[in-house]
């Protein structure tokens, strides 16, 4: 086996790790050391195999902590693994854990990972990220997420308390890069065993994050303490920190300018004058998230969208740059492509519609629309779903006009979060507003979206599109074969796809240790610290 160490801050590990963070020079902290941060949604679930969402990934970062973290560029560095090494054939991981504690003080071992790993791909778990252990290759997932095998099989064993192995079923250049998603968190054998489902409730939830859970009143607030049993707590300055769930990012803005929020996301339209105001505070940066309207092509789907010159047509009207530049005004960038324009190694592909002027769009899928027997004499009749967020109304507007003068009668329905997400699951929608943000830097985290058994909300299916998936997975070169797929969806349309994310929010700038240059913005409470203003 090769030895491979994360980073070198492994090399301090037993003093003070190179990581942590620490205030600057001249920097004095404030002895108010709490962050208060804005939620526009509740979050669903605090358990890391059944979290879907951004928001509870946030907060499952505070409380638990997976093999491997991200410093703030991105990069991969040691979480509970100290060290690692890989077979010269790349499918075999040796992870050496360092010594650590549970919450309620039990030591975290290798078999809490194991336990949690199996549980992921057990069907009884419903798990809808299941198939994100089958993304990482590891040995037998598919198998046993289909019911084939036994969780027992799945490639990954505790060697002893401190030594996890994980086997792979072909070598998986990314594999180190998705050993920071919450879904490979490890969770407490004995209570999850003992408590079920009740196992994250507030007074029950037991964690191996620099937090532990205070409180969570669903919809209106989770609070986070400092846990004095993480590994690193002389480390970790914020002693609490808190989400605040406000439906309205208006509101939520107002609450930020009142003192009562640290970070708020700015509502479309507002960064260009907010950051002429608060330069110190109004933050852009690329964001890896991709924002689509989703085209339902399952049976439950209208008939009109199995027409891919419907589909077309609608994917040639819609003008982002005007979406981008007027409508949102934050740094966002026009989307062509599904990947995300920043993505480490992405290249698109060449032409398309982002070549063609405005005109020729429009001209085009007048054409088309009429070769499929619609125009303004016979519309084409659907609904366009979106959650609760003044963002997604402004764009499902904006989408709507342009798409009108084509003919194309759209009926806008705003639901919330929790509905519109079981909708998407179940295909009960025609045309749904959605995102996705990738889990690691690297293309495969976007495009195995599409896959026939991916999550694919629209159930859209192409064969070749699977196997140029299947092939990236043990490719030497990745680029031309994601260059392809990118190239199958934009043929194929099953979706819209509207925008790359910024990040654009008001943040207070007492707060330190945020992340600005980590494309993912995946951030760590244990970070973060307030300097006295």
């Amino acid at each position: 086996m090769t030895k491979l160490f994360a980073t070198t801050a492994l090399l301090t590990a037993l003093a003070l790790p190179a990581w942590a963070v620490q205030p600057a020079e001249g920097e004095t902290l404030a002895e108010n050391q709490t962050y208060t941060y804005w939620l526009l949604d509740a979050i669903k679930s605090l358990d890391p195999a059944k979290n879907t969402d951004v928001e509870g990934s946030d907060a499952l970062r505070s409380l638990f902590e997976g093999l491997m973290i991200q410093d703030a560029q991105g990069e991969m560095i040691p979480g509970m693994a100290e060290s690692h090494e890989v077979s010269e054939d790349g499918l075999t991981y040796t992870f050496n854990l360092r010594e650590a504690n549970w919450s309620n003080g039990d030591p975290v071992t290798a078999d809490d990972f194991v336990y949690a790993w199996q549980r992921v791909v057990t069907p009884e778990t419903a798990s809808e990220y299941a198939w994100y252990l089958e993304l990482m290759n590891i040995q037998n997932a598919t198998q046993i997420i289909a019911g084939e095998m036994t969780p027992d099989q799945l490639g990954v064993t505790a060697l002893d308390d401190r030594t996890l192995q994980v086997r792979l079923t072909t070598p998986t250049p990314y594999f180190i890069k998705t050993l920071s998603h919450t879904t490979t968190y490890p969770v407490p054998r004995a209570v999850v065993e003992e408590l079920g489902d009740a196992w994250v409730q507030p007074d029950n939830i037991v964690g191996n994050g620099a937090y532990t859970l205070a409180s969570h009143n669903l919809g209106v607030e989770i609070v986070f303490q400092k846990n004095p049993e993480y590994w690193d707590a002389e480390n970790v300055i914020m002693e609490t920190v808190r989400g605040v769930t406000v439906n309205d990012n208006n509101v939520a803005l107002t609450r930020y300018q009142a003192g009562e929020l640290d970070r708020v996301q700015i509502p479309a339209g507002q960064f260009p004058r907010l950051s002429e105001q608060f330069p110190d505070a109004a933050v852009s940066v690329p964001n890896g998230c991709s924002y689509a309207y989703v085209f339902n092509l399952s049976e439950k789907g209208p008939e009109v969208l199995k027409d891919v010159r419907v589909r077309e047509a609608m994917a040639l009207s819609l003008n982002r740059e005007v979406i981008v530049d007027q409508v949102l005004q934050g740094g966002q960038e026009p989307a062509y492509t599904w990947t995300h324009w920043a993505i480490d190694g992405f290249s698109a592909p060449e032409g398309g519609m982002k070549d063609m002027p405005m005109e020729a769009r429009m001209a085009r899928a007048q054409e088309l629309l009429a070769e499929a027997g619609y125009g303004p004499d016979n519309p084409v009749k659907v609904q366009l779903q979106y959650n609760t967020d003044d963002s997604h109304r402004l764009l499902a507007i904006a989408a709507q006009q342009f798409w009108r003068p084509l003919g194309i009668e759209v009926e806008l329905n705003n639901v919330e979060w929790a509905v519109h997400t079981d909708r998407l699951q179940n295909q009960d929608f025609e045309i749904a507003r959605y995102a996705w943000c990738a889990d690691y830097d690297e293309a495969s985290t976007f495009l195995d979206w599409f896959r026939t058994t991916g999550y694919n909300s629209g159930k859209w299916s192409n064969e070749e599109y699977d196997k140029l998936l299947v092939d990236a997975r043990t490719a030497e070169d990745t680029a031309p074969l994601y260059r392809r797929a990118e190239e199958i969806l934009a043929a194929e349309h099953p979706a819209v796809f509207v925008y790359h994310y910024a990040d654009v929010d008001m943040i207070n700038p007492a707060i330190k240790g945020l992340p600005r240059e980590n494309l993912l913005n995946t951030w760590y409470a244990k970070d973060l610290y307030r300097v006295a203003e």
